[in-house]
């Protein structure tokens, strides 16, 4: 049986959906309508209904949505049902930012190492391992690391990406300004802060 083939926009918009079950199960609220969770995400009911038929059936017609069974399910989907490791590749001024930021802790997410050409720990009260770049391919492949954040400068940001597919890397959030080439199989997403001001800009002028 072949695997179920999701966009990868509805997964991005499960991981908004799970954030807005999480904010109502800190609030105590049992029950949600596709219309209250489709809102709090920023997307149509209709939009979101479809979504989850990816994954099953939920909820009720006229009653909604039973939020402990449907935040379990996201969370198991998203593979949130235990912190998943993440290295992080460049200490400078954005790498430590990322290094100290907790909310990715509060998504499912640790960053269980970090590295550098000249490795320090800029936090040292931060129980975190801050290596040089010729262990990484050991600490991937020992750990069974499928996830990494890369920090570093443009320049050097498609020989590091090499690397990393290299030590078994599938997954890369991108903070270098620059489109990386990666084979099938290993995905990459950007975040080039530059652009979206600019998209900022153009809105407000």
């Amino acid at each position: 049986m072949s695997k179920l083939v999701i966009p990868r926009k509805a997964v991005y918009r499960l991981s908004l959906y799970h954030r807005g079950l999480q904010r109502l199960k800190a609030n105590r609220v049992s029950t949600v309508s596709s219309a209250a969770l489709a809102k709090a995400a920023g997307v149509k009911p209709t939009q979101l209904r479809k979504d989850l038929t990816y994954f099953g059936q939920f909820g009720t017609r006229g009653l909604g949505y039973n939020v402990d069974a449907l935040s379990a399910k996201v969370t198991e989907v998203l593979g949130h049902a235990r912190l998943q490791p993440v290295i992080l590749v460049g200490l400078g001024h954005l790498g430590s930012a990322l290094l100290r930021y907790s909310g990715f802790a509060k998504e499912g997410f640790e960053i269980v190492a970090a590295f550098d050409l000249e490795p320090r720990n800029p936090f040292p009260e931060m129980e975190i391992n801050c290596l040089g770049m010729e262990r990484l391919k050991d600490y991937v492949r020992g750990r069974d690391i499928r996830m990494a954040i890369l920090a570093v400068p443009a320049a050097a940001a498609q020989e590091v990406v090499k690397q990393l597919v290299e030590a078994g890397i599938q997954g890369v959030l991108n903070f270098s300004p620059t489109l990386l080439q990666v084979p099938e199989g290993v995905v990459v997403n950007n975040v080039d802060l530059a652009i979206e001001l600019e998209y900022l800009s153009y809105f407000i002028q």
